[in-house]
């Protein structure tokens, strides 16, 4: 006897009615101090955006303090985003500069804001990293960002676009973004 393949279940897709918030894309609220756009398209394997993906966004406060019981420094900064792709994959985060967070052995990591994708098609969400290109020194001895190939290395960071940062996420493929196991 033999016995077909199981069907894959994925996350997906059920964002655009489910999850999003009005507020969610809003980290910080328009004409915060400081704040810049943190914007993107989501792309699958062939090179075709991805029209009902979910972008979250964790990130530390200006002072690198994180709004959770694990930080005894404690923060009142949200520091969660929540964003679904439009028809052309399109995302959009308002946010502010994190800070410099110490990782588990002291070593002060470079300001970055982790973003999880769900979409269809995945079995889990994927987790990476979101480095600014402008903090060189601080990419540099970042205790993560040096674990990863040089070739691979720029699809982690983002790039000056008008009033914030572009952050393309390429689930597959050529140019495939780094994705951590978390």
């Amino acid at each position: 006897m033999s016995l077909g393949l199981t069907p894959s279940q994925t996350v997906g897709p059920f964002f655009s009615h489910a999850l999003p918030w009005p507020e969610g894309p809003y980290v910080v609220p328009e004409g915060t101090a400081g704040a810049f756009w943190l914007r993107g398209r989501v792309f699958d394997g062939d090179g075709e955006p991805v029209p009902d993906a979910l972008v979250e966004s964790w990130q530390a406060d200006p002072a690198g303090r994180f709004n959770h019981p694990d930080d005894p420094r404690g923060s009142d900064f949200r520091g969660f985003g929540r964003c679904p792709s439009d028809v052309d994959g399109n995302w959009a985060i308002l946010t502010v500069r994190p800070g410099r967070v110490p990782d588990t052995a002291g070593r002060l990591q470079a300001p970055h804001i982790d973003l999880s994708i769900f979409a269809r098609g995945l079995l889990d969400r994927v987790v990476t990293r979101v480095y600014l290109p402008d903090e060189a020194a601080a990419n540099a001895e970042d205790p993560v960002l040096s674990t990863v190939d040089d070739v691979r290395r720029a699809t982690l960071v983002a790039e000056p676009d008008g009033d914030g940062f572009r952050f393309d996420i390429r689930l597959q493929g050529e140019r495939e973004t780094v994705f951590f196991s978390v």
